[in-house]
């Protein structure tokens, strides 16, 4: 018996309550012109509509015999339920995460992209936003500052991706190493947290990690013999700081993806290559590797547009600065964005790290991800 009836009526109503709870919340940022109430009691409504087109869970009755009918009649024709028939019945339960993405997905892409093709600065708003078509990319790809910051911003991105790729890999062939029971799970675990803590409160740890007066980095560095270092007042020192901090939360994630993928490759082939060879490189290279490029492509992809976007974390621990140390392209939008009330530039720049993360994931699949042949 398919387990459809109140538990999914109930579930279905929440979804809905939850979309327009949603829409609501985001109604004055997105412009949505329906009020918030509205909303609200068309959602009800829709939701109210599944709930009773759902069949209730009955008791069931013996096979043969329909409900009410005498022990000794004839055995019925079983009837097909009414919600078999309704093609419409699947819509209804996706429409909630359909109309959710849209809202805070593509919705937005959209006005971007129609901001990017007006001159929509709020600081002259009674000018109005007239149509200037691509003379905002223009000013963009001719801005010398966007281009030092997105320079900038690869230079973060080669420094911190191949450390965490090292680490990362180091940690999961020392966990996929056979033994260590307890201490292997108690690891496993405490690499979640660092993937469960925000960007935000990363960066306020950063600042009270490396502040000069009394941050742990300066205390360590004594214990060493090294002088004391104004971590966030030098330009370097910033740059390595925030760098450091990127690390430090995304190593587990690089670790847990590479483990993931090492789990993959069959127990039997693995150990008739260690009685081949004793060479844990020739390992990793012939019969680990291969396991690995899937979970390697998804790594690059996802740090690839995290690191573009990257604002939280930066915006926290220096503001950018010192000076430009540490302004990403992020950072750089946001100015261009909320200081100078640009919008039709920043969503320029922003449609343009759009497109440069769909190149880099093309690039990164076409050249990374193999399929795994068994």
């Amino acid at each position: 018996m398919p387990l459809i009836g109140v538990e999914a009526g109930a579930a279905s109503a929440v979804a809905w309550i939850a979309s327009a709870i949603i829409a609501a919340y985001l109604g004055d940022t997105l412009g949505f012109r329906i009020a918030p109430w509205a909303i609200l009691a068309l959602s009800l409504a829709v939701a109210v509509a599944i709930f009773l087109r759902l069949p209730r869970r009955a008791t069931p009755e013996p096979p043969g015999r329909a409900r009410g009918e005498p022990m000794n009649a004839a055995p019925a024709t079983p009837r097909p339920s009414r919600l078999a028939h309704n093609r419409w019945t699947p819509l209804w339960f996706l429409a909630p995460a359909v109309l959710t993405l849209f809202a805070i997905g593509i919705y937005p892409t959209l006005f971007a992209l129609k901001t990017s093709l007006q001159r929509y600065n709020l600081t002259r708003a009674r000018d109005g936003f007239p149509f200037v078509g691509l003379d905002n990319y223009q000013a963009v790809l001719t801005d010398s500052t966007f281009w030092e910051t997105l320079g900038r911003t690869a230079g973060f991105y080669l420094t911190v991706m191949p450390v965490e790729l090292a680490l990362g890999m180091m940690i999961a062939l020392m966990l996929h190493r056979p033994g260590w029971g307890l201490m292997r799970s108690m690891v496993r675990v405490s690499l979640v947290v660092p993937l469960a803590t925000t960007y935000a409160v990363v960066g306020l740890i950063g600042r009270l990690i490396f502040n000069c007066d009394f941050g742990v980095a300066n205390q360590f560095a004594s214990w060493l013999g090294f002088a004391s270092l104004d971590w966030l007042g030098s330009p370097v020192g910033a740059f390595a700081a925030i760098a450091i901090m990127d690390v430090w939360q995304w190593t587990p994630f690089c670790a847990l993806i590479f483990l993931a993928g090492l789990a993959m490759v069959p127990m039997e082939v693995e150990e008739a290559a260690r009685l081949e060879t004793s060479s844990h490189l020739a390992l990793l290279r012939h019969v680990q590797l291969p396991y690995l490029l899937p979970g390697l492509t998804a790594v690059l992809i996802l740090r690839s547009a995290d690191i573009l976007k990257l604002f939280d974390m930066v915006f926290t621990m220096t503001r950018g600065g010192p000076g430009a140390a540490t302004e990403l392209v992020s950072i750089y939008i946001q100015r261009v964005g909320f200081r100078i009330f640009d919008m039709g530039t920043a969503s320029a720049q922003a449609i343009l790290l759009l497109v440069l993360t769909i190149m880099l994931s093309r690039l990164f699949i076409r050249v990374f991800y193999r399929e795994i042949e068994r």
